[in-house]
This record gives structure tokens, C-alpha cells and sequence, in this order.
């Protein structure tokens, strides 16, 4: 299989540690899920977790150990596994429907193709194998993150190490700059990327959670100012008044952080809220959200601080130009146009997605990424 792409340089044992120590995280996880949650509830933004634990498995089995030079595919080490955890072609709503494997049967899946994939990495080490085995390394790595994403989003006690620790400086600038070309996109030298990176053309501080706070107590939520013709229907269809994981207690905001309530605090990003409500609170604040371009110009600057949380960019997910699909071509191309751009990385981001050219994307309604913004000038 020739793939047009470059990698990372991670030799074969780099490779290994990196998939176990990933798997890893996600063994963590799975321990402190409550023990009748492995469906959970059905909902738009959730997998059932018993479901997304075999898919993962089946993608590193997938790329790893079955695909083939002529772009077909091996059979799997297990009998009918594409039609359960294939994300191409198994609909989201019947996930919940299927006769998966109980959580003992995934891991032994898992442990038979993580042994399989070791011993191939060891034995047959090539550029291809190696794009391959890092690809399934971010897509589990991404898939961790939702998990986070569907513990705070349920309630659940955090995992250890799942504390958000990342909090804003306490002296902030707005940064300014001339015009000037930017360059979007990636080249062959940026190490491991998405096809939705490539390649590389021309073309002030976060908000936190008090800043936001004073939009949603001067009305920023009824008034028709500054919401989008889209932004005004979620708000009417939705009937948000305030942020998701939000309360008032005692005549003050509270913020939910997993199963904890907890004071709004001053120094840490806003969180979870959806592209209407950035663009709604821009718009009141007199500015708006900015470009990836700027943004991207921006993280140029020494004084520019991002990772916090994912940043909503005013563009639409799109294609570069001369964009053509890699190998999972599903990574990229159903979502361009209907999807919204976000750089930066949030607190449960692995630094290997925490790189300036990464593309994150949502639709424009989801609530539950840890995802925030920041502003700039209208001029």
C-alpha cells in the first residue's frame, strides 16, 4: 500500500511502549466505569462505551494486521467483527442494538491483537506499518479523550490524573500584529498528520469561566444580539439558559467537574460550550472568534498561551486545496462543510495531538468537547 504521507520516525519498540502505555490509560478508564454503564444511555454525542471499547480494538487489528497492499482487507481474528465495530458502516443508533462481546471477551481480543501487532512491528518494520501503527495510536489516544469527555458529560467520578490542571495566566495581554501572509496546512517535515493537514499554503487571551459568567448575567442567553440565524434556533430548540454543566447555588454560579460542584474560578478557561455560545459572547464582548489563520499566527508569539482547551475558529471545517482522503478515508472527508473548526488541545489532550497544525472538528452544537474560545478585534 503506498501511502503519500510522512511519519513520525518512532522506530518499533518506540511504537510498542506507545500503544501499551496507551492502552494503558484506556484499561483506566475502563475500571472506573460504573459497573451497569458499559451501554449507557443512547444520545447523538455518546458511543456505548462496551461498543467503542471493541472498535478501538478492531481499528489497531484493522490497519495493523489486515490491511492489505491491493487496499483490501485480511480476516479478522474474530468472526463477524467488521459487522459490529466497523464506524463506516455500522449506524451510530444501533450500536446499542448489537450482540457485542461481553468487557472479558474485548479484552481478550484485545490482548490477542495487541500481541499480534507487536510481533509484526518487530519482525516486518516499514514506513507503511509504522504510519499505520501510529494512526491507530492518535485515533485511540482521540477516543480517550472522549471518554473523559463522556465521564464529565454522565456525572461519573473522575479516573486519577483526570483533574483539569490547566488553568489561565494570571496576567493576560492582548496580543497585536500586522497583517501579514500566514501559512495553514503541513508539510512533510511536521512529523505524524491527518490528511486534513496537508498541505502546507498561504492564506488575546481565552475567556474564562468569570468572563463568561458576566454575559450570562447581563442576558447574554434571551437576547437576539449577537446569536446567529442558527445560533438563535439551537438556543430556542434547546432551551439552554446558561452553560451545560452549570448551576446557581446560594445566589452564585457552581460548575460541575466530573461529579464534583465547585465556585466559578477566575483563572481557568471556559469550558463546554458550543460554537453558537462562543460566537453569542464575542459578539456581546464587542469582538468575535478568530480565523485559524490569526489564531495560527498568534501561537507564533512568546507570550501567546493555548492547551488549555479546545478553541472554536470562525471557519467551517473544509478541505485544503488539493486535499485527497489517506488510507481511512473516513477520518476527514463526511465531515467537511457540516463540521467547525478547533485548534489547540484541551486538559486531557495528548501532547502528540498538541501541535499548532492539528485540526480538531464538531459540529457546531456540541456542548460536551472541553472546548472554549478566545476573541479578536473586529478590525
Amino acid at each position: 500500500m503506498n501511502i503519500i504521507h510522512p511519519v513520525s520516525g518512532f522506530s518499533a519498540a518506540q511504537l510498542i511502549d506507545k500503544l501499551a502505555h496507551t492502552r494503558g490509560q484506556l484499561r483506566a478508564l475502563t475500571a472506573c466505569l460504573p459497573a451497569d454503564a458499559w451501554l449507557g444511555p443512547r444520545a447523538e454525542h455518546l458511543n456505548p462505551p462496551l461498543w467503542e471499547a471493541g472498535h478501538i480494538v478492531w481499528f489497531q487489528e484493522r490497519w495493523c494486521l489486515r490491511a492489505r497492499p491491493d487496499g483490501s482487507f485480511a480476516p479478522s481474528l474474530l468472526a463477524g467483527a467488521d459487522a459490529l465495530y466497523d464506524s463506516s458502516t455500522v449506524a451510530h443508533a444501533s450500536r446499542w442494538n448489537l450482540s457485542l462481546l461481553e468487557p472479558a471477551a474485548v479484552e481478550d481480543y484485545a490482548a490477542r491483537v495487541s500481541a499480534a501487532v507487536a510481533a509484526r512491528l518487530r519482525a516486518a518494520f516499514n514506513d507503511d506499518l509504522a504510519y499505520f501503527a501510529e494512526l491507530c495510536l492518535v485515533h485511540e489516544l482521540m477516543h480517550i479523550e472522549a471518554w473523559r469527555m463522556a465521564f464529565q458529560n454522565l456525572g461519573y467520578a473522575a479516573p486519577a490524573q483526570s483533574r483539569p490542571q490547566r488553568t489561565l495566566p494570571q496576567h493576560t495581554e492582548r496580543l497585536a500584529f500586522a497583517e501579514s501572509e500566514v501559512t495553514l496546512g503541513s508539510g512533510p517535515d511536521a512529523g505524524f498528520i491527518f490528511d486534513n493537514e496537508k498541505w502546507r499554503h498561504a492564506v488575546a487571551g481565552p475567556v474564562s469561566e468569570t468572563d463568561y459568567a458576566a454575559f450570562v448575567d447581563a442576558g447574554g442567553y434571551p437576547r437576539s444580539a449577537g446569536w446567529s440565524e442558527a445560533g438563535r434556533a439551537w438556543r430556542t430548540a434547546s432551551g439552554a439558559t446558561h452553560p451545560m454543566y452549570w448551576r446557581k447555588h446560594q445566589g452564585a454560579w457552581q460548575v460541575r467537574r466530573f461529579a464534583d460542584w465547585a465556585p466559578l474560578n477566575p483563572h481557568a478557561p471556559m469550558l463546554h460550550i458550543n460554537r453558537f455560545e462562543a460566537e453569542a459572547c464575542a459578539a456581546w464582548m464587542g469582538r468575535r472568534l478568530p480565523s485559524a489563520a490569526q489564531w495560527l499566527r498568534a501561537t507564533q508569539h512568546a507570550n501567546f498561551a493555548w492547551g488549555a482547551g479546545w478553541e472554536w475558529m470562525r471557519n467551517a471545517f473544509a478541505p485544503y486545496p488539493g486535499f485527497s482522503a489517506d488510507p481511512y478515508r473516513d477520518y476527514s472527508q463526511p465531515w467537511f462543510h457540516s463540521h467547525a473548526e478547533l485548534r489547540g488541545g484541551g486538559p486531557f489532550t495528548d501532547p502528540l495531538l498538541k501541535r499548532p497544525g492539528f485540526r480538531n472538528f464538531y459540529l457546531p452544537h456540541r456542548r460536551d468537547p472541553f472546548a472554549g474560545f478566545r476573541t479578536v478585534s473586529p478590525a
